[in-house]
């Protein structure tokens, strides 16, 4: 009878253990994997999503060695791949948006700051990052500038809008400039 409480006791804890580990997955949930197929622009699992009264956008983002290319045309390894951000305004990403941009230039990862405001595109470098590690990047909305953030490295573009907060739709990873992924390219990426 012992051995029968004892048994009943054990299966009791190993519910418990294990309702409590599901309930910590939906409350953090894990990385999704961008994928930009060779010869390809757009990432894989990008799909239209609204944003709205966005003050802050926090997330994580893991690197491996396919971020490591050269452009064909030496001329566009300076480009600026998109990494995540948003469009703003309630208008087109190539009027108005905020995201943080990446390269792989001079053997180094590069995150950039990089906007438009009135179809007019700027950037602004935040640091040199290593890969296979996880970077925190934030993008926060504060009236007439955008404030970049990566690893407690920060800069700042200007943000043209009369709205306190950004209204439009989110953006997902994307290989190019003039050229796309001369490989598959993967990201991963957790919003916080």
């Amino acid at each position: 009878m012992a051995r029968f409480f004892i048994l009943i006791a054990l299966f009791v804890s190993f519910l418990l253990a294990c309702s409590k580990q599901e309930s910590l997955k939906f409350l953090e949930p894990d990385f999704i994997a961008y994928i930009i197929p060779k010869g390809q622009h757009y990432s894989t699992n990008s799909s239209y999503k609204p944003i709205s009264n966005l003050s802050s956008q926090v997330f994580l983002v893991q690197f491996d060695t396919s971020a490591k290319y050269s452009t064909t045309n030496p001329n566009n390894q300076s480009d600026i791949n998109k990494l995540y951000g948003f469009s703003d305004n309630n208008n087109s990403h190539h009027a108005f948006s905020a995201r943080i941009g990446w390269r792989w230039l001079n053997n180094k990862l590069e995150l950039l700051g990089y906007v438009y405001n009135d179809s007019i595109m700027s950037y602004r470098l935040i640091g040199d990052y290593s890969i296979n590690t996880e970077l925190r990047c934030e993008i926060q909305v504060k009236n007439s500038q955008y404030l970049f953030s990566v690893n407690g490295n920060s800069i700042s573009l200007p943000r043209n809008s009369l709205a306190p907060t950004a209204f439009g739709y989110q953006l997902y990873p994307y290989f190019g400039g003039d050229e796309t992924a001369p490989h598959d390219i993967k990201i991963k990426i957790k919003e916080l």
